[in-house]
């Protein structure tokens, strides 16, 4: 430890001689010889003497995954995504029927995986009417539909 550690390992135990934290602390910077017989006591006979003691990896500790950033960048701050000007498409003006009132991301994965472009498309179209705050989202999945039938 550091003289400055074993300052305060000193007036801890001058402070609350009762305490065998603060001996067991002292014992531990300054060594068994360097000590009064009263700390090097209470120090043997304190509950963690025996446990070694070890430098923490403060950089292990506070390392942080992939996942770790993901998780804090979701929880802090209501992030959301923006259409740049001019990315999104106008649907307001578009005609769908109401027969097929069923529709959900699964199916139009289907109809992608499928072949089926044009009703991907049009489903991808009914979810972002019906979940606006994926609008932007289907948008870029029709983008890139499109882009494959014009390939």
């Amino acid at each position: 430890m550091q003289n400055e550690d074993i300052k305060r390992a000193e007036q801890l135990v001058e402070r609350y001689p009762w305490w065998g934290g603060a001996h067991l602390a002292l014992v531990r910077a300054k060594g068994f010889e360097h000590v009064s017989e009263a700390s090097r006591l209470v120090a043997l006979i304190h509950p963690l003497a025996a446990v070694a003691r070890r430098e923490i990896d403060v950089e292990r500790l506070t390392y942080k995954s992939s996942d770790d950033m993901i998780d804090l960048f979701l929880h802090h701050g209501g992030h959301r995504i923006v259409a740049e000007e001019g990315d999104a498409e106008d649907l307001s003006t578009q005609n769908f029927s109401d027969d097929d009132d069923m529709v959900s991301e699964e199916l139009a994965e289907i109809y992608l995986n499928q072949g089926l472009y044009e009703e991907a498309i049009e489903t991808y179209r009914k979810l972002s009417l019906v979940n606006s705050k994926k609008s932007v989202y289907f948008a870029g999945l029709i983008e890139e539909i499109s882009g494959k039938m014009n390939k």
